[in-house]
């Protein structure tokens, strides 16, 4: 039975606690200063990561310089050093460099949600929001799939008017590392990256 504390996300369509709605709303302002005018490459993932310092738009006075997780993974493929900068420093190259990263749940998933069918169920329910606020908002010139967890919806993520190109490789989302059989998956991402923005 849901707890009568629980509210609906409107960032990821869990029912959740007040924390999960304040933690929602925080990382919605840290990432709403960072959105660059004109996005020319949305990176897109599935879930927003659990942990708060793996999140790339939390403010370096909670966090300090240092990028952790998610937020590593992605500057590094995308050929953004952090050394020597600040993180608002690196905030502003990624902004400039027209790239946002937002994930189709705003959110982590709950722990009653982890399991993979919940996970993928989520996502689809949350596509057509998605859509929505990519045609109308972020009006991206392409969108790239980042993250492993978006497999299972490609073919739903195709369907769907985003408005602009999605970029795949292979047919799958990129990975934001090389696997463990030694392929080149950071390799091809970087490469893609390079070919759809000419001016990057």
């Amino acid at each position: 039975m849901t707890n009568s504390s629980e509210l609906a996300c409107d960032g990821c369509g869990q029912t959740a606690p007040a924390e999960h709605i304040a933690r929602r709303l925080r990382r919605l302002e840290w990432t709403t200063s960072h959105r660059p005018v004109h996005i020319n490459t949305l990176l897109l993932g599935a879930f927003s990561p659990l942990r708060d310092e793996d999140f790339l738009y939390a403010r370096g006075e909670e966090y300090g310089g240092e990028f952790h997780g998610e937020a590593a993974q992605v500057l590094d493929a995308v050929g953004i050093s952090t050394a020597g900068k600040t993180r608002e420093a690196v905030h502003a190259e990624f902004q400039r460099a027209g790239f946002f990263l937002t994930h189709i749940l705003e959110c982590p998933l709950e722990r009653d949600h982890e399991n993979s069918c919940e996970g993928t169920a989520l996502l689809k329910n949350r596509l057509n929001a998605v859509a929505i606020r990519m045609r109308r908002s972020l009006k991206p010139k392409r969108v790239m799939a980042i993250t492993e967890e978006l497999t299972l919806i490609v073919e739903d993520i195709l369907a769907i008017d985003l408005g602009c190109p999605v970029i795949l490789d292979h047919g799958k989302p990129f990975r934001l590392e090389n696997g463990a059989r030694g392929d080149s998956a950071l390799w091809r991402l970087r490469e893609s990256l390079a070919i759809s923005t000419p001016n990057g």
